[in-house]
């Protein structure tokens, strides 16, 4: 593994926005040359160009009619570095059923979480050339401005919700300079932007109806789209899956080229049972700076006052872990009016406070965990 790396640029030079709204972009390039040729003393693990070759006008108009109504959606937000390999798979039967059920959906008036337009932010945020670490999610959030089509990730001003503040504890386990965002908040486009695929497994979900889009499709893509990622990036990648379900869908990856961690989930119920002081987020680094120079690792901060200036400083031991800072499953169970994590039975409003929205996805992480 590697050593203590030099010093990584901070968060600074990136603009941080309020909400992810990334329109497709046209790219030209070759994928394949996503790793470039090995240099001497840094080998960069993106390219600067997506794939070429893809004449995105000439498939559409290969569609029938009927293809492309439904797939107007991922020909107007999938970002084409994506829709280039994945062309084929959304064409199949599978995905076009799923698709029509999402058309009854949409015209049965039910709504539907993220918003349509942020289904695919994650390709967009992070197109495949891109692509240097993964966070395998499952279940969009399903109340009011929360999914935005990142896993873990809540559009402000809704709070971070447990699992996502079991995950900033632990970064701050490995990196005593993290700091939490401001306003308790947990949108995670800066990680996106610089190379982290926050990818959940089921890409849609019914307004305050867990998992009631799940085993439609979504999860054949979304297997696609891991797959593709070990399959194109072929100089390694890092893939972090938590829980027994995530650690499914990595299962077939090759080890050999790629560094895949696992744990239990950082939700409540499961975290103390051996996600804090993984050190997922200081492995990770070491692995990209061993394989690609310290350049090329993650910068986890996301707080403009004080960022991760040095996101491999060598951590001889876990940093002791501040308890008042851990979400508990106790704490899902009270009252948060004071940090907007509490209970609530209606849609939830901009300034209203936010649900604990993590119990399913905490519940079945366990279930999985004791019985897989």
């Amino acid at each position: 593994m590697a050593g203590q790396a030099g010093t990584k640029r901070d968060a600074n030079h990136l603009t941080t926005s309020a909400v992810d709204s990334k329109k497709p972009k046209s790219n030209n390039g070759s994928i394949t040359s996503f790793f470039g040729v090995p240099k001497t003393k840094t080998i960069s693990a993106t390219s600067s160009t997506p794939s070429s070759g893809f004449n995105k006008h000439k498939w559409v108009s290969s569609l029938t009619p009927e293809q492309r109504e439904l797939l107007q959606l991922e020909i107007d937000t999938l970002d084409e570095s994506w829709l280039a390999q994945l062309k084929e798979e959304v064409v199949k039967p599978e995905f076009l059923s799923l698709k029509r059920f999402l058309q009854k959906e949409k015209q049965s008036g039910a709504k539907i979480f993220p918003p349509e337009d942020e289904i695919y932010s994650w390709s967009r945020h992070t197109p495949l050339h891109k692509v240097k670490v993964v966070i395998v999610g499952q279940d969009p959030y399903h109340n009011y401005n929360q999914a935005h089509g990142l896993a873990f990730s809540v559009r402000p001003p809704t709070p971070a919700p447990p699992s996502l503040v079991n995950i900033f504890t632990e970064i701050k386990n490995d990196y005593p300079s993290f700091q939490r965002p401001a306003n308790k908040a947990g949108l995670l486009t800066l990680w996106a932007d610089r190379g982290v695929l926050l990818l959940n497994t089921c890409l849609t979900v019914r307004a305050h109806q867990p998992a009631s889009h799940s085993n439609k499709g979504w999860e054949i893509f979304t297997q696609k789209v891991i797959e593709l990622v070990a399959r194109v990036r072929t100089r390694g990648v890092v893939f972090l899956a938590w829980g027994t379900p995530a650690g499914k869908r990595v299962a077939s990856i090759n080890k050999d080229k790629h560094y895949i961690l696992r744990s239990v989930h950082p939700s409540p119920l499961s975290a103390p049972r051996g996600f804090f002081a993984n050190q997922h987020f200081k492995k990770c680094n070491e692995w990209l700076a061993e394989r690609y120079g310290a350049d090329e690792a993650i910068d986890w901060s996301l707080s403009s006052k004080s960022h991760t200036s040095s996101p491999l400083a060598t951590i001889q031991s876990p940093a002791p872990i501040d308890d008042s800072k851990i979400a508990t499953a106790k704490d899902s169970d009270t009252d948060h009016s004071k940090d907007g994590i509490g209970m609530t039975t209606g849609p939830t409003k901009p300034s209203e406070v936010a649900d604990e929205f993590d119990d399913l996805e905490a519940l079945e992480a366990l279930v999985a965990e004791t019985s897989g």
